[in-house]
This record gives structure tokens, C-alpha cells and sequence, in this order.
């Protein structure tokens, strides 16, 4: 126990003190938000992969799918390697930088307001945008609730009060440089802990081999009557665990806390070199998590699912091992909320203030105040998820992979085909826009009110999430062919900045002769 304690009052400590630290970044909207727009490749990476990766990945993710498709739920982890952080850091990075900064824009909903010339498309984005993270961030105490039950006895409702205060106090005060620097020192955490916490579980079932073999015996005429079934390339359920992997990796293009980190990084080496450390990142945290919940049966003897759910599933894997292990256990898991928890107080606070109440309800905002205002709603924010999570605890929703897939259902099913097009595509409408926006909030609002309603496949949550994703890329370009065309003259300015002319350096590149 004094090694727990210890560790945690090290950790706190840290992050505190990198807060404070990093005050003088933030006197001003553009240092606050961005960061100055002047992080470098191994911060935006870190704090992309930790914004990405949180105890809803952790315990309830890997927990859930790791119980219901074994071993194969590690595609979901290389998913998230390749769609969720590759393909995402190449497709959207250099583009996401060049035009937002183009159009002075610190935020998702700032970028559709400016893009399409439509404060509407802002005011309705950002709105989207507090109402989805909400319950995203209540799930992500939930995690927690498991793990320090088994590690400290400590009540649920001070574990969460205590992390959302820490949290609150170094976003607030150091901003996003702050998250930046804690989440770097965060994720160097949770590489370390994955891979000693697989490496342990997996020892303590006679390595690697015995421990699969064991898998392969395990079985649920329940779920299937094929041999071997959770040792299996694909599991016994390969169509909803596509579902999973379109969620959890396709999401990240359109989730306004992932993508604004594009917003501040430095310059293009800069991007080049974040693509692969993020990527490097994913595979061992994302595919580490799966991978470890994959081995979950082989605890099924102490574990009751009917009783405690599938968020019991990582807890029971981990409550045998040394404390020590343990204790960096806690420390990882609290890396991975506090950097999202972070992530997205921040997105929330400063799209509220620069997207919805600057202009709308206050017509003039200095600086000064503007700060003020979004210092003060990320106490607000933090405030009404700790409140929507203590209340979840004590009531019947446990499943943590439920509300994270109403949340990214939501905001990707929104934002994503928008935003893509948007960066791509001169055709694009406003019209598109909102008809994307209308259309994913309606069928996950209806997903949580009348689920028994919707066909088999789309009542999970996850399954309704990803059919809006893939909804939004064939909804966008459709309207927006059949609708009023865009302002030719502002779309222009827009692209314009991709063919802005610059003056390099012969040895940074080669010119045509």
C-alpha cells in the first residue's frame, strides 16, 4: 500500500507541477487552445495516442471484446493502429494544419462555420459537440471505479472527485501545452504498463503458448459450437467485431478532441515523424489492450459477468498480480483517463466560449475574457460529468462500451464525411453538412430511447455508430450534389492555401530544373 500511495502522490505531483509550469503558454486564446501552434512531432503524437486511449479502451473495451471474441479481438487494436492513427495522421494531418490555420480556426465547428460560411453549421457543430463528450467523459471514470476498488478499497465517488480536480487544476492552468507535456509523460506510462501487465498475466497462466492453448479449449455452446473458437483468426463473431473496428478506428476522423491536435503541431517534419511515433504508439497500447482482453476466459472461474458485467473482466485478469505491478496498473489507467478526461474538457470549454457564446450571446470578447470564460466552463464541464458518473455508478448502466459508443457514434457520425470533404473536396454544401449532422444525432438519440426498435444488427450502439460513419460518406457527397453550390469565390480562398508559394532550402527539396 505505501508503494500505491507513493507512486500516486509522485504521479499528481508531476502533473501539477507541469500545469503550473506551463502557465505562461497560456495567456492568450491562441497559446490556451493550440498551444501557440508550435508543438512539436513527440508531444501532438503522445497526446494523440493518450486522447485516443483511455480506461474506456482499457477496462471496458478490451474487457468486453476480448470476453465475447477472444483472441480476435486484437484486430481491433490494429484497426486503431492502421485506420485510427496511420491512415488518419496521412490523410488528414498536413491538410487539417494548413487550411485551419488558413482560416484562423482553433476549432471543429470554427473550421465548418468559416469553410461553409454558415454560422448556423458553427453554432450547431458546437453544440453537438458539448451535449456528445459528456457522456463520453462519464465513462471515462468508470474504468476507474474497478481498478481502485481492487487496488486501494477506496470509495468510487472520492476516486472520481479527487482525479477530476487534479485534471481540472493543470488544464487550467497550463491549457493545452499543459495536456501536451502530461501526456507525453502519460503515455510513456502506459507503454511501459501494457506491456509489463501482459507480459505478468500471461506468465502467471504458464506463458504465452500454455495460455493460448488453454484459449483454444475454452468453450460457449452459448455464443457458438465451433472448436477453438475464441483462439480463432476471426472469433465467433466476425460481423460485429467489424463493427467495433469501424468505430473505435474510422471514429477518430471526426472526433473534434483528435483532430484539433492536427491544429497544433509545429511544421511538416513535424507531421511526418508524429505519423509514425502515433502509429508505433497505437500498435503497442491499442493492440496490447485487445490482445490482453482476448486472454479473458481463462479467468472465467472467477469472474460473473451476469453479476458484475464485463467491466469486471480486466479488474479480475489483474487482481492476482504483485502489488507493485499493480500499483503501475493504477498509474496507467489513470494516465489514460486523466490525458482524455484532459483532451476533452479542453475541446469542450473552448469550442463553447469561441463557437457558441462569442458573437451569439456576448457580441464583443476581449481576450482577457474570453480565458476567463473558458477556465471557468472547463470547471463546469468537469462538474457535470462527475455528477453523470457518480449517478451512473449507482444505477443499473455499468457497460462503459455503451456510452463511448453512443458518444463516437454521434460526433464521428456528424463530423466526419463533413470534415473530410470539407478539406477535399470544392463541391461540398452546408446542406450536406447538416444533413449528416441531423441524420447521426437522430439515429443515436433514437438508438438510446428505442432501441428494441432499430433491426437486430444496429441495436448495439457500436453497430449503430459505425452505420452513421459509413452513412456520412455517401450522405455528404449526395446533398451536396443536389443542393445549392457552394460560393466558388470562398471555396477558392479556402484551397488557396494548399498552393500557397514558399521558399525552401535545395537540401530540403528538389527543384525541377
Amino acid at each position: 500500500m505505501v508503494i500505491k500511495v507513493l507512486l500516486l502522490i509522485i504521479f499528481f505531483g508531476v502533473m501539477i507541477g507541469i500545469g503550473l509550469y506551463c502557465r505562461k503558454n497560456a495567456t492568450d486564446v491562441n497559446g490556451f487552445v493550440l498551444g501557440g501552434r508550435a508543438v512539436g512531432a513527440w508531444l501532438t503524437a503522445f497526446a494523440y495516442g493518450t486522447s485516443y486511449f483511455s480506461a474506456v479502451v482499457f477496462v471496458g473495451y478490451a474487457g468486453q471484446f476480448g470476453w465475447k471474441y477472444g483472441i480476435a479481438a486484437t484486430w481491433a487494436g490494429i484497426g486503431n493502429c492502421i485506420i485510427g492513427s496511420l491512415l488518419a495522421w496521412v490523410i488528414l494531418g498536413r491538410r487539417t494544419r494548413i487550411m485551419t490555420q488558413h482560416l484562423d480556426s482553433a476549432t471543429m465547428p470554427d473550421f465548418f462555420g468559416k469553410r461553409f460560411d454558415s454560422r448556423k453549421l458553427k453554432i450547431a457543430a458546437s453544440i453537438i459537440t458539448f451535449i456528445f463528450l459528456i457522456p463520453y467523459t462519464a465513462s471515462l471514470y468508470n474504468g476507474l471505479s474497478r481498478l481502485f476498488g481492487m487496488a486501494f478499497n477506496i470509495d468510487y465517488s472520492v476516486c472520481v472527485i479527487v482525479m477530476a480536480i487534479l485534471t481540472g487544476i493543470y488544464v487550467i492552468a497550463g491549457g493545452y501545452m499543459a495536456t501536451a507535456i502530461n501526456d507525453f509523460i502519460q503515455g510513456l506510462i502506459m507503454l511501459v504498463g501494457i506491456v509489463a501487465v501482459i507480459l505478468a498475466v500471461l506468465n502467471s497462466k504458464g506463458g504465452f503458448m500454455a495460455a493460448y492453448m488453454g484459449l483454444a479449449q475454452v468453450k460457449d455452446p452459448a455464443v457458438s459450437e465451433m472448436p477453438g473458437m475464441f483462439a480463432s483468426f476471426f472469433g465467433p463473431d466476425p460481423i460485429n467485431l467489424l463493427g467495433v473496428v469501424i468505430l473505435t478506428s474510422l471514429g477518430t476522423w471526426g472526433l473534434p478532441q483528435m483532430v484539433q491536435k492536427f491544429y497544433a503541431i509545429r511544421n511538416e517534419k513535424a507531421i511526418y515523424k508524429g505519423t509514425v511515433v502515433s502509429t508505433v504508439f497505437a500498435l503497442v497500447v491499442a493492440g496490447g489492450c485487445y490482445f490482453l482482453g482476448g486472454f479473458g476466459r481463462l479467468f472465467s472461474d472467477q469472474i460473473d459477468i451476469a453479476a458484475n458485467g464485463f467491466d469486471s473482466v480486466i479488474p479480475t485478469m489483474l487482481s492476482g498480480l504483485p502489488d507493485i505491478l499493480i500499483a503501475i496498473v493504477v498509474i496507467l489507467v489513470l494516465s489514460a483517463s486523466m490525458s482524455t478526461l484532459s483532451s476533452l474538457v479542453l475541446t469542450s470549454s473552448s469550442t463553447m466560449t469561441l463557437d457558441l457564446i462569442k458573437g451569439t450571446f456576448v457580441k464583443k470578447m476581449d481576450e482577457k475574457k474570453q480565458l476567463f470564460i473558458m477556465r471557468a466552463l472547463i470547471v463546469v464541464f468537469i462538474a457535470i460529468s462527475v455528477v453523470i458518473a457518480i449517478v451512473q455508478y449507482k444505477s443499473n448502466v455499468t457497460f462503459i462500451a455503451q456510452l463511448m459508443g453512443v458518444s463516437w457514434g454521434a460526433l464521428a457520425g456528424a463530423f466526419l464525411a463533413p470534415f473530410l470533404y470539407g478539406l477535399y473536396w470544392k463541391k461540398t454544401t452546408a446542406a450536406g453538412c447538416v444533413v449528416s449532422f441531423v441524420f447521426s444525432t437522430v439515429v443515436m438519440i433514437a438508438n438510446m430511447v428505442v432501441r428494441p426498435s432499430f433491426p437486430p444488427l444496429l441495436q448495439s450502439p457500436i453497430n449503430a455508430g459505425a452505420f452513421c460513419m459509413i452513412a456520412g460518406l455517401v450522405i455528404v457527397p449526395v446533398v451536396s450534389l443536389f443542393t445549392k453550390k457552394p460560393n466558388q469565390k470562398l471555396v477558392e480562398e479556402a484551397f488557396a492555401s494548399y498552393r500557397k508559394k514558399v521558399t525552401v532550402y535545395q537540401k530540403t527539396a528538389l527543384q525541377d530544373e
